[in-house]
């Protein structure tokens, strides 16, 4: 299961977004074929979806695939080694 920005680019780790206008970076996507353990223990408490760091306003906020809030959720650019 991928997830997508509602711009239809896939939700990988390190995409720089933005959240509200605020800039952030994706830290976890919680995916079921996930290797990372930090994104495996995402899945297994909070289901699938996105973990977004934006340090100005949120901190830390977690996105499921049903939450209101990808409508506020903006992809701004991926870096070349960012990967699933």
């Amino acid at each position: 299961m991928s997830l997508h920005y509602t711009s239809g680019e896939e939700v990988l780790k390190g995409d720089l977004i933005t959240l509200h206008g605020q800039p952030g970076e994706v830290e976890v996507v919680a995916d079921p074929l996930a290797k990372d353990p930090l994104a495996l223990w995402h899945l297994r408490q909070d289901g699938p979806g996105v973990l977004i760091r934006e340090p100005k306003v949120f901190g830390l906020v977690f996105f499921g695939p049903e939450d209101c809030d990808w409508q506020s959720l903006s992809f701004v650019s991926r870096h070349l080694e960012s990967s699933k």
